[in-house]
């Protein structure tokens, strides 16, 4: 894959999750845990590190990335809708976002003045757009988990049952020391 067609395709996906969770959308920990994996699995796959600036680079890159994931996930609002836990984008998690690619843009600017070949040689950044998901999804499912209402694993299609995950389940019947009834 191109460095443009990557950088489209993150863009459009980055885009996409910004308007749907804006709108608000149900806190379902399949898209907070393991589409944000397996983007960062990817991006693992593509890293070509050609340098010890360039492992720094990507390093403190997915660092960074974790750190503004970590903050956005705390400026997600959780709460209950219908018995379902959603989420909903606030204005500080578009700053935040915002924040976190003008930090990514100046970090490759500042690489590419300090070792121009290590700054595009697979620069990883499918890995760190994963690793700052994967961060904020930690963070809102450890907030969703809290608010009284079913937490999906998925939700069911055409009509389907949302699937629920036990894990989730016996995290939040802790927390609330009530059952949830998992054919919802």
């Amino acid at each position: 894959m191109t460095g443009t067609v990557e950088v489209v395709l993150i863009a459009a996906a980055i885009i996409y999750v910004l308007a749907r969770r804006l709108m608000g959308e149900p806190a379902e920990g399949k898209r907070l845990l393991i589409l944000p994996a397996v983007l960062g699995v990817i991006g693992l796959t593509q890293v070509s590190v050609t340098s010890a600036s360039a492992i720094v680079f990507l390093v403190a890159s997915a660092a960074l990335s974790v750190v503004f994931g970590l903050l956005r996930g705390l400026t997600i609002r959780t709460y209950e809708q219908n018995g379902i836990v959603m989420l909903r984008y606030t204005a500080m998690t578009i700053v935040l976002w915002v924040a976190s690619i003008a930090a990514r843009l100046a970090a490759g600017f500042v690489m590419n003045q300090i070792d121009p070949s290590a700054a595009h040689a697979g620069n990883g950044l499918m890995l760190v757009v994963g690793a700052g998901l994967l961060a904020e999804g930690l963070v809102v499912l450890s907030k969703a988990v809290r608010v009284r209402g079913q937490v999906v694993w998925s939700k069911g299609r055409r009509g389907a049952p949302h699937r629920t995950s036990p894990f989730l389940d016996s995290w939040q019947q802790k927390l609330h020391g009530t059952r949830h009834d998992s054919s919802r």
